[in-house]
């Protein structure tokens, strides 16, 4: 009895070991909690994000208590890269934002357009729809086809151009910081407000990759009969543009 506990003992070390190794070095699970990035991402999304993409830091490591000072195999990220990091100033907390600006960009919003070392970024509309803000309120968004130098073309939405955070001051990042902004553009706290300001490069946690599941909260666990109406299979295996 004495050994069979001792070898079970063993097994769960070993294979808790190999998960934090997993997740420390190749890829992490999140869950997305709010709608800060919709239309990329909606609340209910689980996603991989890959932990290799731009090196590691001591954050990459459960509790943050990796022996790295700043970052190791540190490779730059790219503008419109959707990251994970931890927020500054209070590191326990995980964000997922756009990357939109990078060390020494300056970045500036003005009627709602993004303006990136001055030059103004494309926008085109392609949809508008109804949904509820942060406030449970019923708001018309408009979503527009969005792309700036360095990045993908992207969805944004905007609720409309005259937003506290659609008229900015001229942000400049300091060398080895970023700056963030969520794709649902009027509900999202990022770079444009002291909250979070400017992230630090040994902040960043990896590039999200991949939505491995997803369900809209209309069914519990254990309400097995509804799942096929809950899950939404079309964005199982999404890739993250």
């Amino acid at each position: 009895m004495k050994n069979s506990f001792k070898e079970l003992f063993k097994t769960l070390l070993i294979a808790g070991s190999i998960a934090i190794f997993f997740r420390s070095i190749f890829f992490e699970p999140f869950n997305i909690p709010s709608g800060s990035m919709i239309p990329t991402l909606l609340v209910g999304d689980y996603l991989f994000v890959s932990k290799y993409s731009y090196g590691y830091s001591k954050y990459s490591f459960p509790f943050g208590l990796g022996p790295i000072k700043d970052r190791v195999l540190y490779k730059t990220p790219q503008r419109g890269d959707v990251i994970v990091f931890r927020k500054p100033g209070d590191e326990t907390i995980d964000y997922i934002k756009r990357l939109v600006a990078l060390p020494n960009d300056t970045v500036q919003v003005k009627e709602g357009i993004l303006y990136i070392n001055s030059k103004k970024a494309k926008r085109i509309k392609t949809n508008i729809g109804i949904m509820k803000n942060i406030f449970g309120d019923e708001k018309v968004f408009t979503q527009y086809d969005e792309t700036f130098d360095g990045s993908n073309t992207h969805k944004i939405i905007e609720a409309s151009d005259n937003d506290p955070f659609d008229d900015t001051i001229l942000f400049k990042v300091p060398a080895d910081h970023f700056f963030f902004m969520g794709d649902n553009r009027d509900n999202s706290r990022d770079s444009r407000t002291p909250e979070v300001g400017f992230v630090p490069k040994k902040n960043l946690i990896g590039k999200a990759e991949i939505i491995f599941f997803s369900h809209n909260s209309t069914a519990s666990i254990f309400e097995f009969w509804k799942w096929h109406k809950a899950i939404r299979f079309s964005r199982v295996g999404k890739a993250i543009e």
